[in-house]
This record gives C-alpha cells, sequence and structure tokens, in this order.
C-alpha cells in the first residue's frame, strides 16, 4: 500500500512539471519593470570641523611645553656629552672612556624619550580630532615642531654614536 501511495504521489508531481507551451508566464519585462527616470546627485554638504575643545588645547600646550623642555635639557646634555664622546672617540670597546661616553649617550637617550612620549600623545589628540571631527591645524602645527626636535636629536645621538665607534 505505502508503495502505491509513493507512485500515485510521484506521479503527480511528474504531471506538474509536464505543462503545455504557453501555460506559463513570459520571463521578458513588462512594462511597470523599465526604469525611467533621471537620477540627481545629491548635493555636497560643506564639512566644518569643530572648535578643539578646551581640555585639548590645554593638552596642547602641555605636551608641546614638556617637549620644549625635553628638548632644552637634551640641548645641555649634549653640550655636557660631546666632549666626552671626543675624548672616547678611538678608544676600544670596553675600555673606560668607550664606557663613560655610552653612559653619556644613554642619558641623552633618555632624555629623547620624554620628547617621544610628546609626541605619540600629540598624535593621540590628532586622532582624537580626526574621528571626532574636530580642528586639527593647531594640533598639526604643534606635532610639527615636536617632530622635528625629535629628529634633531636623533641626528645627534646617531653622530656621537658615531665618533665613538670611530
Amino acid at each position: 500500500m505505502g508503495r502505491i501511495m509513493a507512485a500515485v504521489a510521484t506521479l503527480a508531481l511528474a504531471g506538474g512539471c509536464a505543462s503545455a507551451p504557453g501555460d506559463y508566464p513570459s520571463l521578458a519585462l513588462r512594462e511597470n519593470e523599465r526604469v525611467t527616470g533621471a537620477f540627481e546627485a545629491p548635493r555636497a554638504i560643506a564639512f566644518v570641523p569643530s572648535a578643539p575643545t578646551p581640555a585639548t588645547l590645554e593638552s596642547l600646550g602641555a605636551l608641546t611645553t614638556t617637549a620644549t623642555s625635553a628638548h632644552e635639557a637634551f640641548l645641555a646634555s649634549a653640550r655636557e656629552a660631546t666632549p666626552i664622546v671626543e675624548r672616547a672617540s678611538g678608544s676600544p670597546v670596553g675600555s673606560e672612556n668607550w664606557a663613560v661616553a655610552q653612559v653619556a649617550i644613554a642619558g641623552l637617550e633618555s632624555r629623547r624619550g620624554v620628547a617621544m612620549v610628546a609626541l605619540a600623545d600629540l598624535d593621540r589628540l590628532y586622532v582624537d580630532a580626526v574621528t571626532q571631527g574636530g580642528e586639527t591645524l593647531q594640533i598639526e602645527g604643534a606635532r610639527q615642531v615636536v617632530e622635528a626636535q625629535v629628529h634633531a636629536q636623533d641626528t645627534r645621538i646617531a653622530g656621537l654614536l658615531a665618533q665613538v665607534a670611530r
């Protein structure tokens, strides 16, 4: 009995697939399916960044002051380290003069670290301003000054290291 029911169901389903031509709807586009009209581009909206918050301006001032102080301290330490490095020039690695010069250069690298932290914090302020739609000109200006100071410090340290290596 179960076989007979399965056969009848199969024939009924198969019969639905064998329809005569013209018994199904056309796949051609209908008139209401055609796209008509003109596309009008949206008008551009001018972006106006928001002014920096007082907290941002305060942080900007503090970071700039910190970086400037660190740069001045670096320059003073570099003036002290220069004759030490000059005495170590040509000294063998591990000698007393070489070790004293390495300590002096390490002190310069430490002072540079303070300016680099200030630069990283300026980067954070910049990213925050951009992601919140804020004005970035003041931050960019301060960042360029601090970046130039750090670059000058890097150059000075590299020169002193090269002099010790001679």
